[in-house]
C-alpha cells in the first residue's frame, strides 16, 4: 500500500470520524477517496484492522460510551444521537462490542473512586466484535 493510498484511507477514517452520527455510505466514502468499494474496504481493514462499516459502529458505540456515562439521557436518545436508525440494533451492536447492555453499562459505570480518565480506559471497547463476551467465557 502507498503513501498516496494510506493518506486516502486516513482521509475518509477523518470523515467517518467527523460525522459517526450521519448515514455514511461505503460507496460513497469509495469515491470520496477515488477507489472502488471493495477495493476502499479491502484497503481500508488492511490498514486499520476492520472494515469500515465495524470502525464505523466502533465509533458511534464509543460515543455511545461517552454520553451513557456523562448523562441521564434517554438511552433511545443516545441511539438515535449516535447514528443508529433502531433501538435494537444498537442494543445488539453496544452489547457485542461492550459486553454488557446500555443500561447495565451506566449503572456498572456510576461514579467511582477512581479518576474519570482511568474509568474511561478501563471501559474503552474492543476493537473487535465478541471479543468481551469471549473473554467473559474464560
Amino acid at each position: 500500500m502507498g503513501y498516496e493510498e494510506n493518506r486516502r484511507l486516513l482521509r475518509a477514517r477523518d470523515a467517518m470520524d467527523r460525522s459517526y452520527a450521519d448515514a455514511l455510505d461505503v460507496q460513497a466514502l469509495a469515491d470520496a477517496v477515488h477507489l472502488s468499494r471493495a477495493h476502499f474496504i479491502r484497503s481500508f481493514r488492511d490498514a486499520f484492522g476492520e472494515t469500515p462499516h465495524r470502525y464505523l459502529q466502533r465509533r458511534r458505540i464509543e460515543r455511545a460510551m461517552a454520553f451513557l456515562r456523562e448523562t441521564g439521557r434517554p438511552v433511545t436518545e443516545i441511539c438515535f444521537d449516535v447514528g443508529f436508525s433502531s433501538l435494537g440494533t444498537f442494543c445488539r451492536t453496544f452489547r457485542a462490542i461492550v459486553g454488557c447492555s446500555p443500561t447495565e453499562y451506566r449503572a456498572r459505570s456510576a461514579p467511582r473512586r477512581i479518576p474519570g480518565c482511568m474509568a474511561m480506559a478501563l471501559d474503552r471497547p474492543s476493537g473487535t466484535f465478541g471479543e468481551a463476551r469471549s473473554a467473559r467465557r474464560a
